[in-house]
């Protein structure tokens, strides 16, 4: 047992198998300092791949959506790696950083991903791949508070700009510093030494307790992120193009090649999409997957569904464009549960709505 699944427990932590908190006892304590205060969450469980070497940016450029190769030091952006029907393999956020630049997965995909990267490096590639999620942690903030607690103990990381990255020493701890897209108020994430690790959690819960810091687990997390229309899991595959799932503002469309290229250009250009991802109101819980059904006939899939704590439904699907209007009712699953369109989920591209 380490010292952060101790410190963990005597917070009153119940872990999932990997050692992530699922939450700490009371869940609505914690869904509730997400939405009027901040939360503290582990991510530890995210994958932390750094690249070094001359083609380390290249390397991730020819592969995948975003411009990596245009970073400056200390930038960042999101990105995904596509196969060559435009398809998700993976989604990262890329930090460059002095040292290399470091790949933040989806939660679990981290040895995945090094193993696809290894496979992709060319002949004449100076690029190294080493996973450091074994000898890191990973912590994340969310929240309308989240700049408070940073500003607190880092002035220079409360004023980064999104995907900027910064290290500092806060009490002896070594820090690596990063704004990332926000579900819940703003987010920030602080990736520091396994060692080191429930020094830092008690750092942060102490520097952000005149803010309400909480301590939160991966199932508020959840029910954040479905909230936000973030995507994740099933809409995160190979079932899908990142316009369809709205990723749109993680697709360069004026770098050079990478693979997928020529179908998410085509789509761009033409204006053309079959499908998007909407959040939905349901009249009942419903688990994802379930098959969506208007006048009888399947018109899409619910991919992300949770009762939160607070007692609503928030659910995400991927539909026909057709069926993708705000207002429409469709059915879910063999039990039939309604559901309405709420709106669209996620950064679209700006002709959707000239579409339906």
């Amino acid at each position: 047992m380490t010292a952060l699944t101790e410190h963990h427990l005597k917070l009153g932590a119940n872990l999932a198998p990997d050692g992530i908190p699922l939450d700490y006892g009371d869940l609505a304590a914690e869904f509730e300092s997400a939405s009027g205060a901040v939360i503290l969450l582990d991510r530890s469980h995210e994958g932390r791949i750094l690249l070094s070497g001359r083609d380390r940016l290249n390397l991730v450029n020819r592969m995948s959506t975003n411009d990596v190769a245009a970073l400056a030091e200390n930038d960042g952006c999101a990105t995904i790696f596509t196969n060559a029907n435009a398809r998700i393999l993976f989604r990262v956020v890329c930090l460059n950083r002095p040292e290399g630049l470091l790949l933040i997965s989806e939660a679990g995909q981290g040895g995945a991903l090094a193993e696809f990267l290894r496979r992709n490096i060319f002949f004449g590639d100076q690029v190294a791949v080493r996973e450091n999620a074994g000898t890191t942690a990973q912590f994340a903030i969310h929240g309308p508070g989240a700049r408070a607690v940073v500003a607190s103990f880092a002035p220079a990381a409360a004023d980064l700009a999104l995907m900027g990255n910064i290290d500092l020493k806060a009490a002896d701890c070594r820090l690596m510093v990063a704004r990332r897209k926000p579900i819940c108020g703003e987010h920030w994430l602080f990736i520091c030494a396994a060692e080191q690790a429930a020094a830092v959690h008690r750092l942060l819960l102490r520097e952000g307790s005149a803010s309400g810091l909480t301590p939160a687990g991966s199932l508020t997390y959840n029910a954040l992120r479905i909230r936000s229309g973030r995507p994740a899991g099933l809409e995160l595959s190979s079932d899908y193009i990142p316009l369809e799932v709205g990723l749109w503002d993680e697709v360069s469309f004026s770098k050079g090649c990478y693979t997928g290229q020529e179908i998410i250009a085509r789509m761009e250009s033409r204006e053309r999409l079959a499908k998007t991802i909407v959040k939905l109101d349901l009249s009942d819980m419903v688990a994802a997957p379930a098959p969506i059904f208007a006048g009888g006939r399947a018109v899409g899939k619910l991919t992300s569904s949770v009762e939160a704590p607070d007692g609503q439904i928030y659910a995400l699907a991927v539909l026909r464009l057709s069926q993708a209007r705000a207002g429409t009712s469709l059915r879910i699953g063999e039990q039939g549960t309604e559901a309405i369109v709420k709106e669209f989920a996620g950064c679209q591209p700006p002709y959707v709505s000239r579409l339906i």
